[in-house]
């Protein structure tokens, strides 16, 4: 008997995301026909999925990009948000969700999947209540929708899980607000795939709301206690405090884990309400639950804390750009558009093979730090998480191997040429756009390494900026390849 999905093709948006990086491996692991939507199909061709995928590029808020990318799509995977981009967050991504819900009518989809999050709670956040009209919105046309709401998603990389990781690592003693206590409904993020997978097999498109959680409905003050007792740290003493407004929470998490505060304020938004999946919207008379059962947090927070250890992080949280970042903006070079640039160049010529040079260049940053001066860097982060920049914390995905469109401490992955060249495009907040490329080449036998950091500064200020911060190019820049070569030759 054939399978309900020969012949189908799948669409997946968001496909850069933590989620949506990890559905199309799926799907491809069941070698099911997908074509993804991105901005840039460079930010993905470092995945090792890239070339088993049909790439449609294009913005999901361009009418004709949708038109393109929906044709022929038998289900489309609806997996954006757009929590970054302000204040009107839910006016956007309300937005956004009706257009494509239009553009899957006219181009004759089949079934629309979404993956919310769970709105029982009367006490329903912003955040929360977005993702509930994103579904609504989704829904409001003949195209059929299944809409999964799940709770907290516990997976390596995921901004939940880091969330939880930092907190319970750093802070013994933790005075908290009182939602610690509110009740949870956690789910791991191969249960939140399996889920998303079987919806593409389904024999008929069907319509419904459907909550999805793991085995245990537990506190937030339960799970940092369990964290805690799986790394072998002792339990931690949680002190509830009712001052700890979500507005200050989030910049406590902000300070204390390497979740920004953007990122965290609609995470501790969602954490007021209690987040429990309803058994009357459950899933299991359409989808039935993995043969082996859904996987308890105490083994979801293991297979997580091995994948970090093993450095088999797949996707992150930090790897999701949205539509307005700057790195989005950063493509192509400013001298085109005529625009001021400034420069700190460096050249190094050395006996070291390239392949030893390169390897400490593609390792840098993260937990290998910055080859020098890293009090610098550290002082640099600091001031870019107090002015509401990401900082250096959410470090890198693997310690020693990079792709296209990962993040790296407070860069971004722009352009990598394995062996030979590496383009960072700064993501801190800045008075115009930054730029770190290093280069390896050989000529004549000899190894020639290029450093260089560009910036294109935005008006008087930008430009007062650097030769501002000039004196500490002086110490970072020549110290940092000069100790680059140096711990090539040792490793040599």
């Amino acid at each position: 008997m054939s399978s309900p999905a020969e012949n189908r093709k799948y669409l997946i948006t968001g496909a850069s995301g933590y989620v949506g990086g990890r559905l199309v491996r799926t799907l491809v692991d069941e070698n099911l026909d997908v074509r993804i939507l991105v901005r840039d199909r460079n930010k993905v061709k470092g995945q090792p999925w890239a070339s088993a995928v049909e790439i449609s590029e294009g913005s999901a808020d361009n009418r004709s990009d949708l038109d393109a990318a929906l044709t022929g799509i038998h289900t489309a995977y609806y997996l954006l948000h757009s929590i970054n981009l302000g204040a009107n967050f839910h006016e956007i991504e309300a937005k956004m969700a009706h257009d494509f819900a239009e553009a899957a009518k006219a181009a004759g989809v089949l079934q629309i999947v979404y993956l919310g999050g769970i709105a029982n709670d009367l006490n329903i956040s912003k955040h929360l209540a977005s993702r509930a009209q994103t579904g609504a919105q989704l829904a409001h046309t003949t195209v059929p929708v299944i809409e999964l709401r799940a709770g907290i998603i516990i997976g390596s990389g995921s901004a939940s899980f880091e969330m939880l990781r930092h907190l319970t690592h750093r802070l013994p003693i933790m005075t908290t607000p009182k939602w610690v206590m509110n009740r949870t409904h956690p789910i791991a993020i191969r249960d939140v795939l399996y889920y998303l997978k079987n919806t593409a097999l389904l024999k008929d498109p069907i319509s419904g709301t459907f909550d999805i959680g793991g085995p245990e409905v537990l506190t937030y003050a339960d799970m940092m206690q369990k964290f805690a007792a799986l790394s072998g740290l002792k339990k931690r003493l949680i002190i509830k405090v009712p001052v700890l407004t979500p507005g200050l929470s989030s910049l406590w998490i902000g300070l204390v884990t390497p979740v920004p505060t953007a990122l965290a304020r609609p995470l501790v938004g969602s954490l007021i309400s209690e987040v429990v999946a309803d058994p009357a919207k459950s899933i299991d008379a359409v989808i039935a639950p993995p043969p082996e059962g859904l996987t308890d947090v105490a083994t979801a927070i293991t297979l997580a804390l091995s994948k970090i250890t093993d450095h088999r992080v797949e996707t992150r949280w930090s790897d999701a750009t949205s539509p307005t970042a700057p790195w989005q903006k950063a493509q192509g070079d400013p001298e085109w558009a005529g625009e001021m640039v400034l420069r700190d160049h460096r050249e190094v010529v050395t006996d070291i093979s390239a392949q030893k040079i390169w390897r400490q260049i593609e390792g840098i940053g993260g937990e290998h730090g910055w080859f020098g001066s890293d009090f610098l860097w550290w002082g640099r982060g600091v001031l870019d998480r107090f002015v509401g920049g990401v900082g250096l914390r959410r470090g890198r995905r693997d310690p020693d191997y990079l792709r296209v469109g990962e993040s790296l401490d407070f860069w971004r992955v722009e352009e990598l040429e394995q062996g030979h060249r590496l383009k960072l495009y700064a993501e801190m907040v800045l008075p115009g756009k930054a730029w770190l490329e290093f280069k390896v080449t050989v000529e004549d036998g000899k190894t020639h390494v290029t450093q260089e950091a560009t910036f294109n500064p935005r008006g008087l200020g930008g430009q007062l900026y650097w030769y501002a911060v000039s004196p500490f190019h002086l110490i970072v820049f020549p110290t940092m390849l000069r100790n680059i070569i140096k711990k090539a030759a040792r490793d040599a």
